[in-house]
């Protein structure tokens, strides 16, 4: 896990992660990637993310920052929504978690993972 982090961290693991790294990264670049569109403050966003708490382990969370000036086009989109949520590229959810949607979802990534190994 240290290998897939460090890896991760200084973008090298496509370039450079031996099979090893790569098995032991394989897990988590398998997990679907749940991004979420915040800002700072957002107390709905810390909210959000506690009730997300329980399910963590099955997905890789991306934060983006919409008042960064490299993410200005989710800004203009998502500034009166946050919190948004995106799985795989793909709008999920907004303002709070459905999380009956969000456990639908997850679960329809989870088992076309599992068909394709």
């Amino acid at each position: 896990m240290v290998l897939c982090f460090l890896s991760r961290t200084l973008q090298l693991g496509r370039y450079s992660c031996s099979p090893l790294g790569r098995h032991l990264c394989s897990t988590s670049a398998n997990k679907p990637v749940l991004t979420l569109f915040t800002k700072k403050p957002c107390p709905l966003c810390d909210e959000a993310m506690e009730v997300l708490e329980p399910y963590k382990k099955r997905f890789v969370l991306q934060e983006v920052d919409i008042t960064l000036p490299e993410n200005s086009a989710w800004y203009d989109k998502y500034k009166y929504d946050i919190p948004v949520f995106h799985l795989n590229g793909k709008f999920l959810m907004k303002h709070q978690v459905d999380i009956q949607k969000f456990e639908d979802q997850l679960m329809k990534l989870e088992l076309q993972d599992d068909g394709n190994q």
